[in-house]
């Protein structure tokens, strides 16, 4: 058996998020506005995307979740833009002396066709983690009109993110 001080220090992290679909909201996703005549709701913008990235760059550290970080009991987050959300994350101290390795996505939708948008998203994605493209996995699939998401009452993602402690 291997010492603690013999293992390397990577942290894997999975994230999930769900959000209802409504009419009269913006659809972003991985901080990409997306061209829809509906959106998620949230105290936020939203981005179940980047909520579930969140929580797995979270979770990997033990730091909790985005509720915890930025409760939507608090109005300072009314109408906040995920992206700034994560970036006071990568931000924090807590998170000083990791660097994120790669990240792995999926989205669950039913609608709209996430295919046209899929580069942009992983650009924007990577610009967000200042990761190189090639680091970053944006996937989709329906859930074949089952459940929530395929009732298209509802969005999910899911992320996996590995870190490694640089310092």
């Amino acid at each position: 058996m291997c010492s603690p001080d013999q293992i390397p220090d990577f942290r894997i992290g999975s994230g999930f998020d769900v959000h209802r679909i409504v009419p009269g909201r913006e659809l972003i996703l991985g901080g990409v506005r997306i061209p829809w005549d509906r959106g998620l709701l949230g105290h936020s913008d939203a981005d179940v995307l980047l909520h579930a990235v969140m929580d797995a760059i979270l979770g990997a550290l033990s730091l909790g979740d985005i509720g915890h970080w930025f409760p939507d009991t608090d109005p300072a987050f009314k109408g906040a833009a995920s992206t700034a959300l994560l970036h006071a994350i990568l931000r924090s101290p807590q998170l000083q002396g990791w660097q994120i390795v790669n990240l792995d996505t999926t989205l669950l939708a039913e609608k709209p066709k996430i295919a046209p948008h899929h580069e942009e998203i992983r650009r924007s994605l990577a610009a967000c983690l200042g990761l190189p493209v090639d680091r970053v996995s944006v996937k989709a699939t329906t859930m074949e009109k089952l459940g929530l998401v395929g009732r298209e009452e509802g969005m999910a993602a899911q992320a996996v993110v590995l870190l490694r402690r640089t310092g």
